[in-house]
């Protein structure tokens, strides 16, 4: 099962009256979802509603499964980001045996990773995002879409975002088999070493992909910061919101996409939580809603007041732009000189416009393309002891990464057979669910005036949530993990018999 990308031909928005706008599916998204609006009796919005009618029940079906086939079950939520659900289902297998994996593995791992938020990242900036900003957001709906993109870039720069994004997927085929649910994690290391004669290969892959980075960066200068209508739309109000942000940082605080302490700060930017995964549970907790399958998290701590900014809400953010609010820097030193001009440019931290994080996601593309050529160069990945063999009976184990989309957490309890008796899954679209609500909400209020309705406004209400590149396959989860139904027994006159009702 997975998670398809919405059509990049957008549809229509159907205008059910003058007080009722529908737009339905939402597009250039990992998922499904459409937006309600309402308008009240003079034409402006009187809340809009993002509905995520999908609904996937992952947590209750691997319910006795065998734990070390998660990572393969898991990973069939998304065919966009398999490789995140499937890093931090490995990695809650080494905390569930208690084991390590080897230097060499750890460093395969790594690579890997960061091989995926590269391309993963590109796909969004280029396909998903960047017609928004690329083509234009109020462009003809046509025209919104990679192939518009190519149009105003032009074919070979076109041809060059394919290929790069190809080349940097053939390292994660590679070593997991395959691309789209890889087989490369076990507890305790990996299942493949680098064979000497590919190294070279996967060592040009890498200087090739920060070659991309860099361009994509200078790409992102040319089209969308040296326009003024652009950057006044970034910066805009509609599109600004003063929540906590969290993401994984190292030991001093850097970003860090496959390991470390889980961070919070709060919307002055001071440091209020920082916790282990395995902690997880008293930091977050999740509230719902009866209009989206979506579980809305929020900071446990400071507790559920309603979709609403500020410090003294439990409201947070995940996702690049969090991550970069959530640290102290980079990890790598060209991305650290592009962090420190994006907060430069902006007013300084932490930046809340929702839609900066199309610039911090390009800003991650670089340092994710400059670890995989140090980890490309070590000595250490090269090596043949790949893992170590787990002998702990199993219990419990947690496992954290940065997807693309920001925070994953997974949570497994096992019988002593190492059968799962409990799963859970915090991700990273359910962690920036309520601020997506909100965002949506905000942009419909502020752009919609006196019943003034077109497509192309339609589009930016949109846009208030492509920023976050939302995966609704991964994210949507109902506390029994049933989808309510009703079955309905029609006779041959067309009148209901009886129903029944789960």
């Amino acid at each position: 099962m997975t998670s398809a990308i919405a059509s990049s031909s957008e549809t229509v928005p159907t205008t059910l009256g003058t007080r009722h706008v529908v737009v339905d599916p939402i597009t250039r998204l990992e998922g499904h979802g459409k937006i309600d609006i309402f308008l009240d009796d003079r034409g402006n919005v009187d809340r809009a509603y993002l509905q995520i009618p999908e609904l996937r029940g992952f947590e209750v079906f691997v319910q006795g499964r065998p734990a070390e086939e998660m990572p393969q079950i898991t990973s069939r939520i998304c065919g966009v980001c398999p490789t995140a659900h499937h890093m931090a289902a490995t990695k809650a297998l080494d905390d569930l045996y208690r084991v390590q994996p080897t230097p060499t593995a750890r460093n395969i791992r790594e690579l890997v990773y960061n091989a995926f938020m590269l391309e993963d990242h590109a796909l969004h900036v280029y396909v998903l995002g960047g017609p928004d900003f690329i083509v234009g957001p109020t462009a003809p709906r046509p025209e919104r879409n990679i192939v518009g993109v190519i149009g105003k870039v032009g074919l070979e720069i076109g041809k060059r975002v394919i290929e790069t994004r190809r080349q940097v997927r053939e390292i994660i085929s590679y070593l997991g088999g395959k691309v789209i649910h890889p087989v490369l994690g076990l507890p305790g290391g990996v299942s493949k070493a680098i064979a000497p004669d590919r190294l070279p290969v996967i060592q040009e892959t890498c200087r090739q992909g920060l070659d991309f980075a860099r361009f994509t960066l200078q790409v992102f200068k040319d089209i969308v910061l040296a326009n003024d209508d652009y950057v006044k739309l970034i910066t805009s109000d509609d599109y600004t919101h003063r929540t906590h942000y969290m993401g994984l940082v190292d030991d001093s605080n850097r970003v860090n996409f496959y390991d470390g302490m889980i961070r919070v700060v709060s919307p002055d930017g001071h440091e209020v939580e920082k916790f282990t995964v395995q902690a997880y549970a008293s930091h977050i907790a999740e509230h719902v809603e009866p209009w989206s399958y979506i579980k809305f998290c929020y900071l446990k701590n400071i507790g559920w007041k309603g979709f609403v900014d500020g410090e003294e809400s439990g409201v947070y953010a995940v996702a690049p732009l969090a991550r970069l609010n959530a640290s102290a820097g980079m990890a790598t030193p060209e991305a650290q000189a592009a962090y420190e001009e994006f907060y430069a440019t902006l007013g300084g931290k932490p930046v809340h416009h929702t839609l900066a994080n199309h610039w911090a996601r390009v800003i991650e593309m670089l340092q994710a393309a400059e670890l995989m050529v140090r980890l490309a160069e070590d000595p250490v990945t090269a090596g043949s002891d790949i893992r170590n063999i787990p002998t702990t009976t199993p219990s419990v184990g947690y496992g954290v990464v940065e997807a693309p989309r920001g925070t994953l957490i997974h949570h497994y309890e096992t019988d002593e057979a190492g059968l799962i008796r409990e799963a859970n899954l915090i991700v990273a679209t359910q962690n920036n669910a309520a601020r997506i609500a909100m965002s949506v909400d905000k942009a419909a209020k502020g752009l919609i005036r006196e019943g003034k309705v077109d497509d192309g406004l339609l589009n930016m209400i949109e846009m208030a949530f492509r920023a976050y590149d939302p995966c609704h396959g991964c994210a949507t989860h109902s506390l029994p993990g049933q989808m309510p139904l009703v079955a309905r027994v029609i006779d041959s006159s067309g009148r209901m018999t009886h129903s029944v009702t789960r």
